[in-house]
């Protein structure tokens, strides 16, 4: 009876997560101009989305804020992670809590606080694209951060001291024994990065160019508008993206699953 409450549940659960984006999906391949009547079958969306200029213009630097953004605060991210965990407690005290607080914090003050510190202490050009760079830095540093620290806890510490005692330095040991053993959390914590880069607004319209849109600040300002085409291929662009999440979540659970097999089977080989 539990197991199939549970069962029950879960489904309803999945329906009221899911429904949302299925009807997206289907409106998207509709030429429906509103939500509430579809029409026939279209892919005139997904044309659009690829041939607008404006729109491909837009996707592209969202896309180059998004890696570049993440790359950045994943090397902060991880290198702090790592000097931390090797700092002993008195840092595990003092900067774990204090990496919870830009997590939990609403959205919106830290925007002010980005927009009032870059822009308007440290005069940091708007419109020189610094500042929109920075503040994603910021924003996804601490997710970096929290990926990480679980993978540091699960590796086996004893294989950074048996390197530093077979003669190699801090630096190699890092690299070629502490680096790899941790890098399933280092990509997540890449991928939730970009993830967190496309949704982030309130800190992309406090310190964006003002001739910049990223795919939030877009859609935001074309639901405001009164351009039909542009709203329906959004739906379109909404449908890819959670499409391509989907496809990257499956793989890298596929991914990581495979190498705690791999890493089971030698454990049982050494053994």
């Amino acid at each position: 009876m539990k197991k199939t409450i549970s069962t029950i549940f879960i489904g309803i659960m999945a329906v009221i997560l899911y429904l949302p984006i299925f009807m997206l999906a289907v409106y998207s391949f509709t030429d429906s101009a509103n939500i509430g009547a579809i029409h026939g079958f279209s892919m005139q969306n997904y044309v659009t989305l690829f041939t607008k200029p404006e729109l491909r213009e837009m996707i592209a630097g969202t896309l180059v804020l998004a890696f570049g953004s993440a790359f950045l605060s994943t090397i902060l991210g991880t290198l702090g992670a790592v000097g931390v965990f090797y700092s002993g407690r008195f840092g595990n005290m003092i900067v774990g809590p204090l990496n919870q607080v830009p997590v939990v914090n609403a959205e919106v003050v830290t925007a002010f606080s980005l927009c009032i510190l870059l822009i308007g202490v440290c005069g940091v050009d708007k419109s020189s694209f610094v500042s929109l760079l920075i503040g994603h830095t910021i924003l996804e540093s601490p997710f970096i951060y929290l990926s990480v620290v679980p993978k540091l806890k699960q590796m086996d510490n004893s294989l950074y001291e048996a390197a530093l005692d077979l003669g190699a330095s801090p630096a190699v040991a890092l690299r070629r024994v502490v680096l790899p053993q941790i890098f399933p959390g280092v990509v997540s914590g890449f991928a939730l990065a970009v993830t967190l880069s496309l949704d982030d607004y309130f800190i992309t319209s406090y310190t964006k160019p003002a001739t910049f849109d990223t795919i939030s600040t877009y859609v935001v300002n074309a639901t405001r508008g009164s351009q039909t085409e542009i709203k329906t291929a959004l739906w379109a662009l909404s449908t890819l993206i959670f499409v391509i999440v989907v496809l990257l979540v499956v793989i890298m659970n596929v991914t990581e699953n495979k190498n705690e097999k791999k890493a089971g089977a030698d454990n049982e080989k050494n053994r």
